[in-house]
């Protein structure tokens, strides 16, 4: 184990937390109530918790902090992060179904509300740390081509970034 890692995933949960409760506090309006609290829990509680589990740690730990970037370390490390993203709803990826059926190719389902605020909470979560509120804007417009959403989650994320911006301005 790591001391930096732990530091890490520390600073990453409270930098999350700290999305939410900005979102919370400012544009709360757009969001429910049972959609808030389960979005609360997530964020504040439950977000990255299989980063413990030693599938995922250890192999995370060895490729950020082991100064060893071997075959071996950076195939556990393509392991254990599709571990985690089909572990955590929160992560896009974990919302696209590849058919059996060439015919069928993938299907792109719509992400829940509170998923969607803990995935953009995570993405804030590096703009917290760096101190510019502003750098998650940016990202996603580098990778919004990329990102692949169903139409109505990429039209609620755009809404919430929208509205995030308009009142960090």
């Amino acid at each position: 184990m790591s001391k930096q890692y732990n530091e890490y995933l520390d600073n990453h949960k409270k930098n999350v937390f700290k999305g939410f409760n900005w979102i919370k506090e400012n544009i709360s309006d757009l969001f429910d109530e049972e959609t808030l609290n389960d979005a609360e829990y997530n964020c504040g509680f439950a977000h990255d918790e299989s980063k413990v589990n030693p599938d995922e740690y250890d192999a995370y730990d060895l490729y950020f902090y082991g100064g060893n970037r071997s075959f071996e370390v950076v195939q556990n490390f393509k392991k254990a992060w599709l571990l985690h993203i089909h572990r955590n709803p929160h992560h896009w990826q974990y919302w696209i179904l590849i058919n059996d059926d060439p015919n069928e190719g993938e299907t792109i389902l719509d992400m829940p509300d509170c998923y969607i605020i803990e995935m953009i909470c995570d993405w804030w979560s590096f703009s917290w740390n760096s101190g510019d509120l502003n750098e998650i804007f940016d990202w996603y417009d580098k990778r919004k081509k990329y990102i692949k959403l169903s139409d109505s989650t990429r039209e609620k994320v755009e809404n919430i970034l929208n509205k995030m911006k308009e009142k960090l301005q």
